[in-house]
């Protein structure tokens, strides 16, 4: 990957909104990414949060990027700047795995009542989810519940890998416009994807 394709998509992103830039970029950007942000937080988990959070955060400012002369170093500040952020605000939460099965969950070990604004959120989450279009539904569960990558879900799926793409940032950007309507309750993490971030390690 050049430095050349990086600003084509930053134009594309920038200029017509263009998902499939974005996604590209996303899928070539995010590994490096979360080591990276590893480096500060120590868990998967959250990095991958905070990587997801950051990208979206891109996407709603997109607007912007043709300001910015050098993008990859842009979102490796952005990651450090929200990796910092995150030691300082919600070191009280922590992954705990759920008994019974090999999945975790983030709990709060200060304060019940955020604890509850969480489950709300998630809850909130799960509600979206099923109210998405049937196939814009099976892209999403597959890569986040199941945990198959792109092109296994177009295979499953017999449709092209740019629509397994499209369909799922179109599930993103549902949830991000659902969760945000719920607010965002005191120093509990962001709602975009604390959840979605756990659908990436199948984008590759």
């Amino acid at each position: 990957m050049s430095m050349d394709e990086i600003s084509e998509w930053q134009m594309q992103i920038a200029r017509y909104d263009d998902e499939q830039a974005f996604s590209r970029l996303f899928r070539h950007q995010y590994e490096r990414l979360l080591q990276f942000s590893i480096r500060y937080v120590h868990v998967r988990e959250v990095a991958e949060e905070i990587v997801s959070d950051v990208f979206v955060k891109l996407w709603n400012r997109r607007s912007e990027l043709e300001k910015v002369s050098n993008l990859q170093v842009y979102l490796f500040v952005a990651i450090k700047n929200h990796s910092l952020n995150y030691l300082e605000q919600y070191s009280h939460l922590r992954i705990v795995p759920l008994s019974g099965s090999d999945t975790a969950d983030l709990c709060n070990s200060v304060d019940l009542e955020r604890d509850l604004e969480w489950k709300e959120m998630r809850f909130k989450m799960d509600q979206i989810v099923a109210a998405l279009p049937a196939q814009c539904r099976r892209i999403f569960q597959l890569i986040k519940e199941d945990g198959f990558k792109y092109k296994e879900v177009a295979e499953i799926l017999s449709i092209s890998p740019r629509t397994v793409e499209t369909q799922l940032f179109r599930a993103m950007r549902r949830l991000n416009e659902g969760l945000g309507a719920l607010g965002k309750p005191k120093n509990v993490l962001p709602p975009l994807l604390i959840l979605l971030a756990l659908s990436f390690p199948g984008v590759c």
